[in-house]
């Protein structure tokens, strides 16, 4: 019996090693970098993602721009939200294609042009080129989506229906995209973006938020496909923020948008366990891995 169980662990240790070398010899690789910001006038952080495969091959990947929440940094994704191992098993398995995935940090930004500094003007003119120049991405719409979670599902939401041009596909985890006004225990009504004076001032958040720019939108006839979630026990209600987002976007493009409530709070646990749903779901609309051309 003893030599039954030693032979068991033995095998099980064993199977455990090839699980490991197999996990191994499809990880992406994950640096810090930093890009000098004209804009800003300081350098401006990110993480970046490189698929196994990249340093010694000539392709150029789709490339997902990945942003946190409110006072986040560019690590928060590789640390809370696991984004290397559920990538690198996902294109392991062949359930996306290889893809490039960068996480900037911007604190307390909300991704938008508010009452503090240009944050969106930074990523959507300074780091996507920056980005392209720099890296083998494919340079173009089929190759390009922006997802994010709670104040990053918010910029993810605005960046899109303002450029839809350069995004083929989205992803808005828990958006914290309220209409009218956020609930008075948002971090938004306590942030620069939307203050003025030192307080909280609706105006500027009618002017930044999604409902402001949905005519746009719709007036370029350019439709990116969105995948919405958020937990049942939100308490922040975005469930019903979302749900709201989601019926305007049903009613105009009913095939191109998902909407998924999972159990659970305004949380890393759900960012982290749904992400991959989102990758899958927005690496469908992208080109894959192309070689460079001469």
């Amino acid at each position: 019996m003893p030599n039954k169980s030693i032979r068991h662990f033995l095998t099980l240790c064993f199977v455990s090693l090839i699980l490991i070398a197999a996990q191994l010899a499809n990880a992406g690789e994950i640096t810090l970098r930093k890009m000098a910001s004209e804009v800003l006038a300081a350098d401006y952080p990110y993480t970046i993602y490189l698929p196994n495969g990249y340093e010694s091959g000539q392709l150029k990947y789709p490339v997902l721009y990945l942003l946190h929440g409110n006072g986040g940094n560019e690590n928060n994704w590789i640390v809370k939200g696991q984004i290397r191992p559920t990538t690198d098993t996902l294109i392991g398995e062949g359930r996306i294609p290889p893809i490039i995935i960068v996480m900037p940090g911007h604190g307390t930004s909300w991704w938008v042009d508010g009452n503090k500094e240009p944050a969106e003007t930074v990523l959507i003119k300074e780091l996507i080129p920056h980005i392209d120049a720099n890296f083998r991405t494919i340079d173009t719409r089929d190759g390009r989506m922006i997802a994010g979670l709670s104040a990053g599902g918010y910029g993810t939401v605005n960046a899109v229906f303002k450029y839809p041009e350069l995004f083929a596909s989205c992803a808005a985890l828990s958006p914290a995209v309220y209409v009218p006004v956020p609930p008075s225990h948002s971090s938004a009504n306590r942030v620069p973006p939307f203050q003025t004076d030192g307080k909280f001032d609706p105006a500027s958040w009618e002017r930044l938020n999604y409902p402001a720019n949905w005519e746009a939108y719709k007036a370029k006839e350019i439709v990116v496909p969105m995948y919405i979630n958020t937990g049942d026990h939100d308490t922040f209600s975005i469930a019903y923020h979302a749900a709201l987002l989601f019926q305007k976007l049903f009613e105009y493009q009913p095939k191109e948008v998902e909407y998924r409530v999972v159990d659970g709070d305004h949380e890393w646990r759900i960012w982290r366990d749904t992400i991959g749903d989102a990758l899958k779901y927005m690496t469908a609309y992208v080109s894959q891995p192309q070689i460079v051309g001469p």
